[in-house]
């Protein structure tokens, strides 16, 4: 079973996988442990990945980055619309509402769900784990940001589907990070001890999310999170590319907004300047050749102090700003997440043991001077801030999975945002609602709640803050109990209904059950009037059940009235027609499974097509240089004159009509090449071979010619054998010893460049007779 973690970046991705030594972050086939969060398609076959980045400038329209906060929401989104200005490549709007990706692929326009594009990323990464690991993968744990609402944390469920992996676990990035932190600290206060608390700041390319978590020995609960979902590394590198768009416009004339790959060239040098900035505190140039209408542009950016020898250069001054006055207003909204995230937990910051950084945007100074400032302690930087998540992701899976051992480490998330449950009531206002799960609620978690019902009825479950949700739709979705029918007497019904937030943070209403009066017959059960209801058998995680119209219902005083009357009831599971927000209909999904099956396997012929091309160009160029080298011998003038003129035309087929073929087209070439190559091949090893071949006979032909004259000698060691044998022994050799003479004279008057008389092959099988000599 495969222990796999996969933190599922804005930009990037990272694969933890656990084995024998623990836990390690492996790389991709270019080396490199962090995989970027591209997919490219083409004419033949997707890339993705390192692959497809180096395609962004030239295949930019169908290049496709930046879609992860699109999963669960509509095209309508204003986050999409703010969006889709600043990508390259075109959104379309799906019959359903949600965002789709237009593009050219397979010389077709094709619109993908954000759910497809997103599985296409994951194939890759599975890929590349299975390739780590030399087995199949299909058991993982994936990160979600926290602020992920139900509609998107579905969306990327369907994406795990699409892709052929089983997700065991949709954990959230601050919760993985708090795991990697934990599980291997030995000094952790016991259960009984006051539990240290620690902050985990995740400030990544396109999001912020602070959260603190509780340790105790063996536990990890997490009290509160917070984020701002629009801040981020990118929000910089936006700063940079405006400044310079300005700057370029005033100095070399160029609206670089109307030419999309100048906006990306300036972007990937932007983003390289920031990380180059918070690193040096000087002046660094940014120079970009040829960027439009053939003029190189260049300037200068600093981050915290402005040269003031500007006199010689006033326009150039004036674009001389520092790094940091033009990102002031994002600096400011640091703050925010960290205020709100002590509030909700009712800490003091004296309360705080440490506080951990991770997320590329962290290592700018400016930010770890804000946070360490916010809590008065310096900034811990213990963990890898690129790497962090993914290894609390593998360490996730590992303590799911039966295949390995882990210490103890039980795990308690937080419920994002309110969610509450809405039905039709008895009341004035004909409607009833509770709120099921307050903010920062123990996850996961399951709650029963009881109805008086007397016919079928829907809940609604919603978020209850719209002002805090980082999304536009509070809705989660409608789920329709069935089948309630009145008691015989004509009362309403029972109906104990259960609502759960599970592992992957995802609402729903997971049974319900009709509790039915019998008289005389049936099974005694006792029926609690106030249940209790364990998180995930923890009985320290206890809730009471809601009884009646969803108003809390009386609790009995256990010391009062004795034991609970004993009633026979029948209890009956009924069925719920669950309809949560853009979910993919199940026939869908299976349609999107099987695609992807059909474009991993196109992906997979082309590769073969093209490594077919590639042995073909690679054959043309190692043979011409043998040609010239350690071939030239071994053939005729004639000859080589004749092979070097087929080399050049089919050098010249490769970029001609040879350009785009089928894979045998080129497997046929490549055996046409090898059959005029293959006997200069054959005579340049059988002359580097037939010496040591001939030696090691001429050696075991002496061996045996001694044996035989020891023998004559009456040398005791050979007295047992027969003398016609030995004779027969005698005879063989001296005729092998007559055929090598031979063959070496003969093999003599040929030139390297004619076909051997004697071959290798020859001479071992010899050898091999004058072994059964023994």
């Amino acid at each position: 079973m495969s222990v796999v973690g996969i933190d599922v970046g804005f930009q990037n991705c990272y694969i933890a996988v656990a084995r024998s030594g623990g836990i390690e972050t492996i790389a991709n086939e270019y080396s490199d442990r962090c995989t970027p969060a591209w997919v490219s398609l083409a004419s033949k076959n997707r890339t993705i990945g390192n692959a497809a980045k180096g395609q962004i400038i030239t295949n930019f329209k169908n290049t496709v980055h930046g879609f992860k906060k699109f999963h669960g929401r509509t095209f309508d989104d204003p986050y999409v619309q703010g969006e889709k200005p600043k990508l390259p490549y075109s959104l379309h709007k799906l019959a359903s509402g949600n965002t789709g990706i237009k593009v050219r692929y397979l010389d077709e326009d094709k619109v993908f769900t954000i759910e497809q594009v997103t599985a296409m990323l994951l194939t890759k990464l599975k890929e590349t784990s299975e390739s780590a690991l030399k087995k199949p993968v299909v058991d993982c744990v994936i990160s979600v940001p926290s602020f992920f609402t139900d509609a998107e944390r579905r969306s990327v469920m369907d994406s795990t589907q699409i892709a052929g992996l089983n997700c065991l676990r949709l954990i959230n990035d601050t919760t993985a990070v708090a795991l990697a932190y934990g599980i291997y600290k030995q000094d952790l206060p016991t259960p009984e001890e006051k539990p240290r608390n620690v902050v985990f700041v995740d400030l990544g390319h396109s999001s912020f999310q602070v959260s603190i978590s509780a340790f105790n020995k063996g536990k990890l609960k997490v009290l509160a999170t917070a984020f701002d979902p629009y801040l981020g590394g990118r929000n910089f590198d936006e700063v940079l590319v405006e400044h310079f768009c300005e700057e370029f416009k005033a100095r070399y004339k160029l609206n670089v907004r109307e030419n999309p790959r100048a906006i990306l060239r300036l972007s990937q040098e932007c983003e390289k300047l920031k990380k180059l900035m918070s690193a040096n505190c000087s002046d660094l140039p940014i120079n970009i050749e040829c960027f439009m209408n053939d003029i190189d542009v260049t300037g200068k950016m600093n981050r915290c102090i402005c040269n003031n020898n500007h006199s010689t250069f006033p326009l150039l001054f004036f674009f001389r700003v520092q790094f940091e006055e033009l990102c002031a207003t994002f600096l400011m909204r640091v703050e925010a997440p960290l205020k709100a995230v002590i509030e909700q937990s009712k800490l003091s910051r004296d309360e705080i043991y440490a506080v951990e950084v991770v997320g590329g945007a962290t290592r700018i100074p400016s930010i770890k001077e804000r946070i360490s400032k916010f809590f008065g302690k310096d900034v811990s930087t213990t963990l890898n801030a690129d790497e962090a998540v993914a290894r609390g992701c593998a360490l996730q899976c590992a303590i799911l999975s039966p295949a390995f051992k882990v210490r103890e480490f039980s795990i308690t998330d937080v419920v994002p945002f309110p969610i509450t449950l809405r039905w039709k009531s008895t009341t004035e206002d004909g409607v009833g609602e509770c709120e099921v799960y307050s903010k920062n609620h123990a996850a996961p978690f399951s709650k029963v709640i009881t109805f008086h019902k007397d016919e079928p009825f829907d809940l609604e479950a919603f978020y209850s803050l719209p002002q805090e949700l980082p999304y536009p739709d509070i809705r989660i979705g409608n789920f329709s109990v069935q089948n309630v029918v009145p008691q015989p007497d004509g009362d309403s019904s029972k109906v104990k209904v259960k609502v759960r937030i599970n592992v992957h943070g995802i609402f729903s209403v997971s049974s319900a059950s009709l509790i039915e009066k019998q008289k005389d017959e049936g099974e005694d059960v006792q029926m609690d009037m106030e249940a209790t209801v364990q998180n995930e058998g923890r009985p320290e995680d206890q809730v009471t059940e809601r009884e009646g119209n969803g108003v809390p219902g009386e609790k009995q005083d256990p010391a009062s009235g004795g034991s609970k009357p004993k009633v026979k009831v029948k209890s009956t599971d009924l069925p719920i027609l669950a309809n949560t927000i853009r979910q993919l209909d199940r026939g869908v999904l299976n349609d999107f499974v099987e695609y992807e099956g059909q474009m991993i396997v196109q992906d997979k012929l082309e590769k073969e097509r093209n490594d077919a091309k590639n042995a073909v160009e690679e054959y043309v160029y190692d043979l011409r240089d043998k040609l010239c080298g350690i071939y030239e011998k071994y053939t005729t003038e004639e000859d080589s004159n004749r092979l070097t003129l087929m080399l050049e035309d089919t050098e010249n087929w490769l970029y001609e009509e040879g350009e785009d073929q089928a894979k045998q087209v080129y497997v046929d070439k490549l055996e046409d090449l090898k059959r005029f190559a293959q006997p200069i091949h054959d005579r340049h090893r059988e002359q580097e071979d037939r010496p040591r071949a001939f030696e090691e006979m001429g050696k075991k032909i002496q061996l045996y010619m001694k044996a035989v004259e020891l023998y004559k000698q009456k040398d005791e060691r050979y007295q047992h054998l027969n003398t016609e044998e030995m004779r027969n022994v005698e005879k063989y050799l001296n005729e092998s010893m007559a055929w090598i003479n031979s063959k070496m004279n003969a093999q003599s008057q040929l030139t390297i460049a004619q076909d051997p008389i004697v071959k290798v092959a020859d001479i071992i099988s010899k050898i091999q007779v004058c072994d059964k000599c023994e």
